[in-house]
């Protein structure tokens, strides 16, 4: 089955950088649209980036110039890089994959704060 695994989530103070990591299996990773979203408490969930299969991005205006999303199709992952994060930043980001989104892993719980 397919399965997506976040990892890298943390506590950063404001200014600072983390990557988010999401490991793909069960499918054939080359072909799918994958795509981060997040959710703070007490609001909706949005998304936060998109790449395609054949490499093209897409971001939330909040984020465009501050995160990089990127894929390595060796590897079946996909990733997040998140520079100068605000505390608006904090919530928990979930990868997903396919356009609907089809598939969502389990999230992984960004703060920042000092």
């Amino acid at each position: 089955q397919v399965q997506l695994v976040e990892s890298g989530g943390g506590l950063v103070q404001p200014g600072g950088s983390l990557r988010l990591s999401c490991a793909v299996s069960g499918t054939i990773f080359s072909l799918n649209h994958m795509g981060w979203y997040r959710q703070a408490p007490e609001k909706q969930r949005e998304l936060v980036a998109g790449i395609t299969s054949g490499g093209s991005t897409n971001y939330a205006d909040s984020v465009k110039g501050r995160f990089t999303i990127s894929r390595d199709n060796v590897k079946n992952t996909v990733y997040l890089q998140m520079n100068s994060l605000k505390p608006e930043d904090t919530a928990v980001y979930y990868c997903t994959l396919g356009y609907g989104p089809n598939y969502w892993g389990q999230g992984t719980q960004v703060t920042v704060s000092s």
